[in-house]
C-alpha cells in the first residue's frame, strides 16, 4: 500500500496520518495527551513522547531506514528467535520480524474521559520467512496510546501456530528507554535475580540486594523474571517504569562505548543516552506452541513523576 492508500482506510484526521520517508512508511500519531511515530517497517515504535516530557525512547542518529535492514532504537520486535539463531543455522540476528514489512490491520479512536489510539499490524509467512522455514504463522502487534494522561503505552504482540505441528520460538520486544545518563540511573526490581552474563561466557550470577547501577558493558539474561523493573532516570526526573504479562526472561542491555565502537548504526557517544530493558521470552524460556494454539507477550511502559 502507498501511503495515501494507508491514509484512505485508515487515517483518523488530526490524530493518525501515514507519509512516507524515503523508502518507508510511517505513521505518526498526535493525541492531546502524546505523540509517536510507527514504521511499517518491522512494525517499528520508533518514538512515544507524552506531553510535558522529554521522549521515553532512544532512537540512534545513525540508524538506517531500509528495506532489509533492522532499525537502532525505539522498540525493535524480534522474533522468531533471540540474537543469533541457535544451532548455527542462518538468519539474520534477532529473527526475521523487525526486517520485514509489515500490514496495518486497524486503527481505532475510542473516545471517554481518555480518548485511547488502539493501532494493530499484522505480519504472515514471507519469501525471507519461508526461506528459513518458518511458512505457518501469524503476529498480530497492537499498540495502545493515550491512557493515563498519554502516559501510559500498552503492547501486545500475538503469535498464532497454523502449522500442524509444534512452533518453537522465542520473542522479545527489545526497547531502548531514553535516559539522560545511564551512568546515573538506577534501577529496581532486578535487586537479587540471578542471570546468566553474556559479557563473561554466560556465567550464572546473581545481582547484589537494593538498587542497580550500571558500570561497564552490560548484557544479562534474567531467566524466569517476571516482574516490573522501574528505570529511575533522575536527569529527566522521571521514573520509567516496564510491568508485562506472558514475559518470563528480562534482558538488561548496554554496550557502553567499548560495544558502542562495534556498531556502524550507532553513533559512539550514543551511549549514555539508553538503557534497554527487554520484554522476552528466550533461552530456558523459549515457548513451544501447539498446532493452532496463540500466545500474547504484553509489556506496559509508565512514566511517573521522580
Amino acid at each position: 500500500m502507498t501511503a495515501d492508500t494507508l491514509n484512505e482506510s485508515f487515517a483518523l484526521p488530526g490524530v493518525l496520518h501515514f507519509e512516507q520517508d524515503g523508502a518507508l512508511q510511517r505513521a505518526q500519531i498526535t493525541l492531546p495527551t502524546c505523540n509517536a511515530t510507527v514504521y511499517l517497517h518491522g512494525a517499528h515504535l520508533t518514538h512515544w513522547q507524552p506531553a510535558g516530557q522529554a521522549p521515553a525512547l532512544f532512537l540512534s542518529a545513525e540508524s538506517e531506514f531500509a528495506p532489509g535492514k533492522a532499525i537502532r532504537g525505539g522498540v525493535p520486535i524480534c522474533f522468531p528467535w533471540f540474537g543469533p539463531r541457535s544451532g548455527g543455522q542462518p538468519g539474520p540476528s534477532h529473527g526475521f520480524a523487525r526486517i520485514q514489512e509489515w500490514t496495518v490491520a486497524n486503527a481505532a479512536l475510542l473516545s471517554g474521559e481518555e480518548p485511547t489510539l488502539h493501532l494493530t499490524f499484522i505480519l504472515g509467512p514471507t519469501e525471507l520467512s519461508r526461506s528459513l522455514g518458518f511458512d505457518h504463522f501469524r503476529l498480530a502487534f497492537e499498540l495502545i496510546f493515550g491512557a493515563d494522561a498519554g502516559r501510559t503505552l500498552t503492547l501486545r504482540l500475538s503469535v498464532a501456530n497454523l502449522a500442524p505441528e509444534p512452533l518453537v520460538l522465542e520473542e522479545a520486544l527489545h526497547t531502548y528507554f531514553a535516559v539522560a545518563d545511564v551512568r546515573a540511573t538506577p534501577i529496581t526490581g532486578l535487586s537479587s535475580a540471578t542471570y546468566l552474563d553474556k559479557t563473561d561466557g554466560f556465567r550464572e550470577k546473581v545481582t547484589s540486594s537494593g538498587q542497580l547501577l550500571l558500570t561497564a558493558t552490560t548484557d544479562r539474561v534474567f531467566p524466569g523474571h517476571t516482574a516490573p523493573v522501574a528505570i529511575h532516570d533522575s536527569g529527566n526526573q522521571r521514573v520509567l517504569t516496564n510491568t508485562k504479562q506472558n514475559s518470563s526472561t528480562t534482558v538488561l542491555w548496554n554496550p557502553w562505548e567499548q560495544g558502542s565502537a562495534t556498531l556502524s548504526d550507532l553513533p559512539n557517544d550514543a551511549w549514555p543516552g539508553f538503557l534497554c530493558v527487554e520484554t522476552a521470552n528466550t533461552g530456558q524460556d523459549k515457548l513451544t506452541l501447539a498446532p493452532h494454539q496463540a500466545h500474547t507477550l504484553e509489556a506496559v511502559f509508565s512514566i511517573k513523576p521522580a
